[in-house]
């Protein structure tokens, strides 16, 4: 999983004013309260900030050096970032102000803009701590927004106030909720008075980043921001209509997910959430409280994401682009069970969710989702705990103890767990397999099987720069990699390749990677600089190629398993909804046809989620997740991304409305009507024009 919420603030990217000669530490703790990184920044005398940045975990993370001046009224007038990023990238950033004009770099293009006016300079790589600068810079100006450079406007106000304490030593935060910057409220925690700094910033169920010595006060800060979140997800959660009484979906032309063919024009009815009848269009009158006219329109199941990892706020962009069911495939326990009673409840917007039990081995490069374990009878207690609180799978992780696997998998078997996962070190993907693994995710870990040497350390960065500097070089038609797919089949193992989160391999500074390109200017601009930089170290154009290579022969190779009839689940581990769509172009590219890398997102999603006696097809009894599509995907499988309409959980939502609320461009713009005659008939105009709900 790449890190996330990290990534979140510094897009943030925005010190305080000017304090002589002072220090201020922080420290980084993961959820468990393993510390996992630092940040010291160093005021000198004469106003110059530098800040030293680093954050571990799961064997990566950024690190970087950052020179900051800032002007009278505390913005940015001289910017210098050194360092790398997650996966490896140098990060060389600059940003100047001269007179009149602004010339900033994220490497070796420069831009420039007019400056005659204060504006916050927004960097794409920058250390948590540059949220301050957009905090003091505020409050001395009195204001509650400020321009930002290149584009934009941030927005910060004042939700809530807590007294903290260390030692004696006591002071009072501030909770505040920004926007303007991604595609949700970003939760900062500061200090109050002339000259306000960052204090906190505390990603739920994921890690704290805090001032050195006032970490016991988390907790208490974390109820509090949960609390304020919830508030404003509740409202996004009744966004959509809810679908009281029966419903029609009239002219559908409905995609069978076994057979890959499209019905004739067909009348869908659903109650509670469920698909009662399918009848030829027009032939049952039946009353209903909503009638909905797909207009010919292709109406598909919906789409199943088999590897997310959800947070509070990703569920509207997994929804608007027909994600339905979203296969959780590691996240805190608490906190995904905290988000499932929400979604059951009404309170929180996403997709239905099959979770996903994660299970880790303790090192220094542990992952700290889920259980972090030493022995046996460590996983087999863990392997209890999501079996009582029903998980129909598990995931094995990086550093799990490779003298219990086999007896873990078995356990695991025995309680009706499927079992997945990463490879763990110093074992190949054949040894997994032995084991008794029902499916492999990524495909790097697929291909390190030919890689590996048995001192190859994989939670390490060797396990993304090894497959892409050593498969350009790999025989798909050899002896090894054809026993291999044999080995696959012979033991009905599932592969979750997640191919678009590879992309990642392959791509340079300057350039968006192949599975957003078709959505990224429809992006908020802050998004849109993020998505075009390099991830891994590729110094020139030659290791360029060769990464390319090295891509090309990884999607060939899913083309190849696919039709070995190996299993293949479509997932992401990467941008929510969006990722997906990109998947299963990706998908295409392989050798698959549209309509198979639809089958592969809706029935062997089911199927592989152990959900498939009632999702993943349209028939009567399943549960009613349809999606009306603009286009033909059976065809053109880019045209995933024209939906007109989302059903689900009894509810509909346009994903024009839905996008508009997260500050994306909407990809279709014709109005779905949804008439309610129960409101019609309340109006006493019977079949009225103001009787009409309109969702655009």
């Amino acid at each position: 999983m790449k890190i996330k919420a990290l990534s979140l603030l510094t897009l943030l990217a925005c010190s305080g004013p000017v304090w002589a000669d002072k220090q201020y530490s922080y420290t980084i703790l993961v959820d468990n309260g393993v510390k996992a990184g630092e940040q010291i920044v160093k005021i000198s005398d004469s106003g110059d900030i530098s800040v030293r940045y680093i954050f571990k975990d799961n064997g990566r993370g950024p690190e970087l050096d950052e020179k900051i001046s800032l002007n009278k009224e505390g913005f940015i007038q001289d910017y210098q970032a050194k360092g790398n990023t997650t996966f490896g990238s140098v990060i060389n950033e600059s940003f100047k102000v001269e007179g009149n004009n602004a010339s900033w770099s994220t490497g070796q293009e420069l831009h420039k803009a007019p400056y005659q006016n204060n504006a916050l300079y927004l960097p794409v790589d920058g250390s948590p701590y540059l949220s301050s600068i957009a905090i003091a810079a505020m409050a001395k100006s009195g204001k509650n927004s400020l321009p930002l450079l290149p584009s934009g406007t941030l927005t910060q106000q004042v939700v809530s106030e807590l007294m903290v304490d260390n030692g004696g030593e006591k002071q009072q935060v501030q909770l505040l909720v920004q926007t303007g910057i991604g595609f949700e409220p970003n939760f900062v925690w500061a200090t109050q008075g002339e000259n306000p700094r960052l204090f906190a910033y505390l990603a739920p169920g994921y890690l704290t980043l805090i001032e050195e010595g006032w970490q016991h006060n988390a907790k208490a800060m974390l109820t509090i921001q949960q609390q304020a979140e919830t508030a404003l997800l509740e409202k996004l959660a009744q966004l959509p209509k809810k679908l009281q009484g029966l419903t029609v979906v009239r002219n559908a032309r409905i995609f069978d997910s076994q057979s890959l063919k499209l019905s004739a024009s067909s009348d869908i009815y659903l109650l509670r959430g469920k698909i009662t009848s399918i009848v030829p269009a027009g032939t049952l009158q039946s009353p209903v409280q909503h009638e909905i006219d797909a207009s010919n329109r292709i109406v598909l199941p919906g789409l199943f994401d088999m590897h997310g990892h959800l947070s509070r706020w990703e569920g509207p962009l997994h929804l608007a682009a027909g994600v339905t069911t979203l296969r959780d495939m590691g996240n805190d326990n608490a906190t995904l069970q905290q988000m499932m009673d929400e979604i059951s409840a009404d309170q929180l917007l996403a997709p239905a969710i099959v979770p996903t039990g994660f299970l880790e081995g303790e090192s220094a490069f542990s992952a700290r989702n889920g259980f972090v374990i030493k022995d046996l009878p460590e996983a087999k207690n863990a392997i209890d705990w999501y079996a009582a609180h029903g998980y129909p799978q598990l995931k094995i992780y990086n550093s799990f103890p490779k003298e219990i696997l086999k007896d873990t998998v078995a356990y695991a078997h025995s309680r009706g767990l499927r079992v997945s996962g990463h490879v763990p070190a110093f074992l190949k993907a054949e040894d997994a397999i032995a084991a008794g693994f029902d499916e492999i995710q990524h495909i790097n870990q697929l291909m390190l099987n030919f890689l590996v040497k048995a001192d190859t350390d994989t939670r390490t960065l060797d396990r993304f720069y090894l497959p892409a500097q050593q498969v350009a070089d790999l025989d798909l038609q050899g002896k090894a990699v054809q026993d291999f797919i044999r080995l696959l089949k012979t033991n009905k193992v599932t592969v979750d390749p997640t191919l678009a989160t590879f992309d990642f391999l392959k791509k340079t500074d300057g350039t968006v990677g192949e599975p957003w390109r078709a959505i990224v200017t429809h992006l908020p601009p802050d998004i849109q600089r993020s998505y075009a930089r390099a991830e891994l170290d590729i110094p020139d154009a030659a290791t360029a190629e060769r990464y390319a290579k090295s891509y090309a022969k990884m999607v060939e190779f899913v083309g190849m398993m696919y039709k070995a009839g190996i299993p293949v689940v479509a997932g992401t581990d990467e941008l929510a909804g969006f990722t997906l769509q990109g998947e299963l172009e990706l998908l295409v590219k392989a050798g698959l046809t549209p309509a198979e890398a639809l089958q592969v997102a809706t029935l062997n999603g089911a199927r592989y989620s152990k959900v498939e006696q009632h999702k993943g097809q349209i028939k009567v009894g399943f549960d009613a997740d349809l999606l009306l599509v603009d286009g033909d995907p059976t065809k053109n499988i880019g045209d995933i991304r024209k939906l007109a309409l989302v059903i689900t959980q009894g509810k509909a939502m346009v994903p024009s409305d839905l996008y508009r609320q997260l500050g994306i461009e909407p990809f279709v713009k014709e109005t779905v009507k949804i008439r309610d005659f129960a409101t019609e008939t309340a109006q006493g105009g019977g079949k009225t024009r103001q009787g009409h709900r309109h969702l655009h």
